[in-house]
């Protein structure tokens, strides 16, 4: 009894309220303690506080020591589940209110009258020592409440960040908590004591004070190390990876080689001319006359004969063989027609065949094409577009998918949100300044009036009705306590219980501090606290780290509408948020003038709305891209060919120019037999040229643009009725695409028949003979195929007539085309269709349509297209007009003096760009360019960021902009994401320790657990949030010291108790149960008893007296069988840390799926992550293998068939070499200009791909088609390929540059001018790339490596000696081979 000896209080007893319904204060007391009234208080003490009080006199009363088992229990709900922080709490509060030492640390400071006019205890200070204080915190702040996913202390403590901030917030008088205000003072007065027991460690080994590692984390399983994502190893020479270094390495020593190499061959050729020149001194003259090298001009290969024929110890071959196409005149005998190709031969001669069929019979051709044609389009009845993201960018078979699917049809769809974001009006002087940042533009948006202002905005959307049904915010928002409960609405408002009128200007900050310190002490309607990182945005920080909430730069405000797979109830939800949008755009319009103040936000309708509306935005711009392309293709078609100099449009009106003065002088009278020039006759209008009129292939031009239409309109019919669903990108991209290819085909046709028309038309004996025109053939005589012998000798050039009929030549034409554009639609039609082996819908639907659309095309070209050659090739020689083929100009003297031959871009590749670019110097630094373009890309592709930001796809004026630059700077809380479990018998205990994390039995890496040790290293997990674990709730619920939770009959125990039952009739549910509830799982329920209970807690109402019970916070996490009997599946939900950018999206979802991974490894059942966004972002999973996968494949068909049509793997290997090196540049550009990797970038590469074939095809086959002056067993290869690619860059270098490059280029430029990113970046950026580095690839690289390494060619045997010898007498020499054409011009 010595302590009862020297003991004294501070206050005992109670003496009234401070109001009418306060809680009891106590009365000062200076005096000794007192026994307890009896026994029965004795005991009831010691249950309360514990053994220590079993005897002895005490400072408390029975009623005090009954207040505090209530106050207790309250706390007792939240903090249980760890032992250490419920004995310390116990024993602080036992020992502030009945220890009989209280005068030792316990002084009342200031005393008030209560309401019954007693003196009671206003202020008191309680002096607490450092190592209780700390140890009292530490063993309290990890403890979890899962219902809410956060912790204690953010109840308990007001989320105290330390010990100090714990206790004051404990001892605050609030109505929640203590009804008078403790002080705990820093330092310790001289007369006083400070209570300093030794607190209970969460770490220690007793039943009393152990937790489990999700509320203490000190005695967590150590995970082992985990790569964070997007922080991977990789190898690194310094700041460049190993890969780039070699690189680097290699091209800077193929630099030196080369220049080294070139430096020692010029060198060496410098010491040969000089050594030939003192021979050539000391020579004979009359021997220097035989030399090679003199009298060499005019003869093709002259100069390459003589150099060859000194370095070589044989002669030229002087075997008799037919001269072929580009064949010299130096030794008719002797040049050789290359090898011949018989598949080659075979598809000319059926393309020619074709080709004469469909000039001859061209109405026939048209019946029965578009009857096919026709045909096709009628699946447009079937056609559909598919819009739904889920079900476009996601595979069906998709994990993600089916997780979704499965994760709605067991818990139900992911709730709709519509989030407002309010901020003040803009600070002008910041705008001013430059700085556009949302933090530093609005000042603090918290004031009296802005809060009046909202508020009242709160009560207008609760009260919004929607049309045309009338439906409230009440009949569709989320309900978790039901239908009858409150809605989920997360605003500040809550704060005030949406009631603002009973604060003033003085009282609403407090308000806002106290709420934002202790959300509990602030409970919303909905009974969840609302933490500040929920309702406020952008707070800033104090020096020490404090948050200034007062300053909070944005308020947010969030309405969770129920979402559902009833379509009914889903129209409901989005015909509210519809009624929501219209206030919203409405409110934005007025409430800066209103209140100064600026909303953003997004309704659960905005997103595809809006999307929905930049797609008709770009659709205008779309149009005036293919209008321009086609106004383009319909004017340059006819331009291949020049004619006569004044024929054109600019000489025309350059002449009239010149000529129109000489109107205003005296003319003389001049004598009738003197011939007057009529160009220079002078008129008052110009006379525009006839080609203007008739040789216009504007018509044409049209006609070939529909049938790229009418291709991807029947493809689109076709595959709608095989049930092909076409989307947006397959709209946009399909038609650009065609376009591309087919008006390359359209050019190289139309080109090649002028040629032919030069050589075989009907003008073609005047302009190069001079002398009498053979009559042609008649569409009725009878064909001879020029394919039918390849070797007939006995045809030579005098045995074809000069001039042939109009439909000899069109056949001709495919004769030649129809292969090259077999080839490139063959590869590209393969390489297409080898993307429909990527399961992603998008991509899938587009390659097949891609595929099909020009596989169509192709087939239009060579039919109808051919039929419409032949019947505007008539019209022409008919001198009929385009556009109006029943208007005839009368015809014109042909002047037999008059210059026909190439146009503008044949002539400037024939005289400057052919013969530059295959100097062997410049070959060399060609080489060089693309060998270090090859690099910078490959250093550039490891930088390629994966993602799409759904901006791109808005408007850019869009109201949903500012509010995803809003939600990146204003939002401090990330998506949730759900961890489901399935096939685990949560009825047996063995279930439960694999999910359960609360009790120490429960599974090292169980679920609770393994998600607790993931949440402690969020840079890895990205998890940020603690889990609501359902099972560990519930099994505390059935804890009997929860006496308010699980209730049953006293008379009948098979019976539960409802709310309102008295606590005489009923109690806790496993009362007196042996073994007792404990936390090692002994005597916690199995089997049917189990599901009893569970099913009884999913419909137990969530409140103050049972914050345990499950339907508010876990009536959705769990999907039982119909019967009840079994837990189906389950989920445990967190949250993930905030995501700013894409490539966190990315990394969460690995993070994620690493974690879910890791569990089912560990439990042996299947454990997967869910959340809102992983449907979306599965893609990024697998779209870097996808890409390889669908690239590769890609350049494999190009591969086999290019070597198959070109007859030479080794042309076939450069091809394919130069499309990837044409794809690899693309790539590597994206990454410079912020051109993300996703599967919009992919479909554009796949079509890069395409295109790079359309580039390269028609220039290889060409390369390998074209004849040669040189004799094919000549030793001077080098040459012989030279001469070849020059011919091949003459004949379709023109159609290439006309038609794809010029093209795509103006389309591109229309482009440019859309408002929408996403097409500005995916559509103008990535095509611009890849129509500038097509064209250099295929007509610059190929070019080169086909001259150096393309092989052998094989002959056309085109028995057209005409065009060859025209060719000679015009001039059309090989550039390196013979001197320029300014020398042979002067002849």
């Amino acid at each position: 009894m010595a302590l009862f000896d020297t003991g004294r209080c501070a206050m005992r007893g109670t003496c009234g309220s401070k109001g009418w319904f306060g809680q009891q204060l106590p009365c000062p007391y200076d005096g000794p303690p007192v026994e307890l009234e009896n026994q029965d208080a004795r005991v009831f003490l010691v249950s309360v506080c514990g053994a220590e009080y079993a005897e002895g006199p005490t400072c408390c009363t029975s009623d005090q020591v009954e207040t505090l088992r209530d106050s207790l229990a309250q706390a007792e709900l939240l903090i249980s589940s760890c032992p250490a922080c419920r004995n310390n709490f116990r024993s602080f509060f036992c020992s502030f209110t009945c220890s009989p030492q209280q005068h030792l640390f316990l002084d009342v400071t200031e005393t008030q009258k209560s309401s019954s006019g007693e003196t009671a205890v206003k202020t008191v200070d309680f002096f607490v020592g450092e190592q209780f204080a700390s140890g009292f915190y530490d063993s309290c702040k990890n403890v979890q409440v899962g219902a809410t996913n956060g912790y204690a202390m953010d109840l308990i403590g007001g989320g105290a960040k330390t010990y100090p901030q714990f206790l004051k917030f404990l001892g605050d008088e609030k109505a929640l908590g203590s009804p008078f205000q403790i002080n705990f003072p820093s330092t310790t007065p001289p007369q006083f004591t400070h209570l300093d027991p030794i607190p209970r460690n969460c770490t220690d080994n007793d039943l009393a004070s152990r937790c489990t590692c999700i509320d203490c984390p000190t005695v967590c399983r150590a995970l082992p190390e985990v790569t964070i994502p997007g922080q991977e190893p990789t190898c690194k020479v310094g700041l460049l990876t190993c890969l780039s270094f070699v690189l680097i390495l290699a091209y800077s020593l193929a630099v030196v080689s080369f220049l080294f190499g070139y430096i020692l061959q010029v060198t060496i050729r410098r010491r040969r001319e000089k050594r030939y020149e003192r021979v050539a001194l000391s020579a004979d003259a009359a021997s220097s006359t035989l030399s090679p090298r003199l009298h060499t001009r005019g003869l093709v290969g002259a100069i390459s004969l003589s150099r060859d024929q000194e370095e070589s110890l044989g002669g030229p071959s002087t075997d008799s063989r037919p001269l072929g196409r580009g064949t010299s005149l130096l030794d008719p005998i002797g040049a050789s027609q290359p090898r011949q190709y018989r598949f080659n031969t075979v598809l000319r001669r059926a393309f020619y065949r074709l080709g004469l069929w469909a000039a001859s019979s061209p109405f026939l051709t048209f019946a029965l094409v578009f009857t096919i044609v026709g045909l096709l389009n009628l699946g447009w009845k079937k056609f559909d577009i598919e819009t739904d993201p889920v079900r476009l960018w996601v595979a069906p078979d998709s994990e993600s998918k089916l997780q979704k699917e499965f994760f709605d049809e067991h818990f139900g769809p992911f709730y709709r949100a519509q989030q407002i974001f309010v901020t003040s009006a803009p600070n002008v002087s910041a705008e001013n300044h430059g700085n556009t940042s949302p933090m530093s533009v609005h000042p603090g948006v918290l004031s009296y009036k802005h809060l009046e202002y909202w508020l009242d905005v709160e009560k207008d959307i609760r009260a919004l009705r929607s049309h045309p049904h009338g439906y409230r915010l009440t009949d569709v928002c989320f309900k978790p306590a039901g239908p009858q409960g409150a809605c989920v609405v997360q605003s500040i408002g809550a704060w005030f219980g949406n009631d603002f009128s009973d604060y003033d200007e003085l009282t609403w900050a407090d308000r806002v501090l106290q709420c934002a310190r202790s959300p509990v002490d602030c409970l919303p309607d909905f009974q969840q606290p609302l933490g500040p990182q929920y309702v406020l945005g952008g707070v800033p920080d104090r020096t020490q780290g404090t948050p200034s909430y007062l300053d909070a730069k944005a308020l947010v405000i969030t309405y969770v509408v129920s979402d559902s797979l009833d379509t009914a109830e889903r129209s409901k939800a989005m015909e509210w948020e519809g009624a929501l949008k219209d206030y919203l755009l409405d409110l934005s319009e007025r409430i800066s003038w209103e209140a100064g103040m600026q909303i953003a936000f997004s309704t659960g309708v905005s997103l595809e709305e809006e999307i929905s509306k930049s797609s008709n935005t770009d659709l205008k711009i779309v149009v005036l891209s293919y209008l321009a392309m086609f106004f383009y293709v319909s004017l340059a078609l006819g331009n291949g060919i020049a004619g006569r100099e004044e024929d054109g449009l600019l000489a025309s009106l350059s002449q009239w120019a010149r000529n129109f003065p000489l109107s205003f002088r005296r003319r003389s009278v001049a004598s009738s037999s003197v011939s007057i020039d009529s160009r220079t006759t002078p008129r008052i209008f110009p006379r525009f040229p006839r080609s203007l009129f008739v040789n216009s292939k504007f018509t044409l031009g049209l006609f070939g643009i529909g049938l790229v239409i009418l291709s991807v309109s029947s493809s689109v019919g076709f595959f709608s009725l095989i049930g092909v669903k076409t989307t947006l990108i397959i709209a946009e991209v399909i038609p650009f695409l065609v376009l591309a290819v087919g008006v390359d085909n359209v050019f190289i046709l139309v080109h090649e028949l002028d040629r032919h028309n030069l050589a075989h038309g009907a003008n073609a004996s005047v302009a190069l003979q001079g002398g009498s025109l053979p009559m042609p053939r008649s569409p009725t005589q009878s064909h001879r195929s020029p394919f039918e012998s390849t070797q007939d000798s006995s045809m030579d050039g005098g045995s074809l007539p000069l001039s042939l009929s109009a439909e000899e030549r069109v056949a001709r034409t495919l004769a030649k085309i129809g292969p090259s554009i077999l080839l490139s639609t063959v590869t590209e039609t393969v390489a297409f269709a080898l993307g429909a082996l990527v399961p992603m819908p998008a991509v899938r639907n587009f390659a097949l349509y891609a595929a099909g659309s020009v596989l169509l095309n192709a087939f239009l070209q060579v039919t109808v297209f051919v039929s419409a050659l032949a019947i505007d090739l008539k019209r022409v020689e008919a001198s009929r007009v385009d556009c109006f083929p029943c208007i005839r100009l009368p015809s014109r003297i042909a002047l037999l003096d008059a210059p026909v031959g190439l146009g503008t871009i044949a002539r400037f590749i024939r005289r400057h760009y052919a013969p530059i670019l295959l100097q062997t110097a410049v070959k060399g630094i060609v080489l060089l360019i693309f060998s270090g373009l090859f690099v910078l890309s490959v250093i550039s592709i490891q930088h390629i960021e994966l993602g799409l930001d759904q901006r791109l796809a808005l408007p850019s004026d869009s109201y949903l902009n500012a509010y995803f630059d809003h939600l990146d700077v204003y939002l401090d809380v990330g998506p949730p994401v759900y961890f489901v479990s399935q096939q685990i018998d949560v009825t047996q205990r063995a279930g439960q320790q694999e999910l359960c994390g609360r009790f120490t039995t429960c599974d090292d890496f169980s679920i609770a657990n393994l998600l607790e040790a993931e949440r402690k290293r969020p840079e890895a997990s990205f998890i940020s949030q603690p889990t609501a674990s359902w099972i560990d709730d519930f099994l505390k619920w059935l804890d009997p010291a929860m006496e308010t939770c699980c209730r049953v009959r006293k008379a009948d125990p098979s019976k539960f108790c409802s709310p309102t039952d008295s606590e005489r009739l009923c109690r806790p549910c496993l009362y007196g149960q042996d073994p007792a509830w404990n936390i090692t799982m002994d005597g916690l329920p199995e089997g049917e008893e189990f599901m009893r209970y569970l099913n009884r807690w999913l419909i137990s109402l969530t409140n103050e007296e049972c914050p345990l019970a499950g339907k508010a916070s876990f009536g959705t996490a769990l999907a039982l069988d119909q019967a009840g009997t079994s837990v189906v599946a389950s989920h445990f939900r967190t949250s993930h840390t905030p995501l700013r950018s894409q490539a966190d999206f990315i990394h969460s979802f690995e993070a994620a799926h690493r974690v879910a991974d890791e569990i089912s490894d560990h439990l042996g059942h299947q454990v997967f992550p869910y959340s809102l966004h992983y449907v979306f972002f599965d893609q990024y999973a697998h779209i870097v293998a996808i890409t390889q996968e669908i690239l590769g494949l890609g350049l494999a068909a190009v591969l086999v068939v290019t070597a198959l049509f070109l007859g030479s793997w080794r042309a076939g290997s450069i091809v394919t070499g130069v499309v990837a090196l044409t794809v690899l540049n693309v790539m590597g550009v994206m990454a410079v200009w912020g051109i993300n990797l996703n599967a919009i970038s992919l479909v554009n590469l796949v079509i890069s791909l395409g295109i790079a074939v359309e580039f390269c095809a028609h220039v290889a086959r060409a390369f390998m088609s074209a004849g040669s002056s040189l004799p094919a067993d000549y030793p001077a290869g080098q040459k012989e390929r030279d001469e070849r690619m020059w011919t091949a860059l003459v004949d379709v270098g023109p159609s290439v540059i006309s038609g794809i490059t010029f093209t795509k280029l103006i389309g591109m430029s229309v482009l440019a001018l859309t408002r929408s990113r996403l097409l500005e970046i995916y559509y103008f950026r990535m095509w611009v790339t890849l129509i500038i580095s097509g064209a250099l690839h295929g007509l610059v690289l190929l070019p080169v490596v086909l001259s150096i390494a393309g092989g052998p060619g094989f002959a056309q045997q085109e028995l057209d000696e005409e065009w060859m010898s025209n060719a000679i007498r015009n001039d059309a020499e090989y550039g390196p081979i013979l001197a320029d054409d300014s020398s042979t011009a002067s002849n």
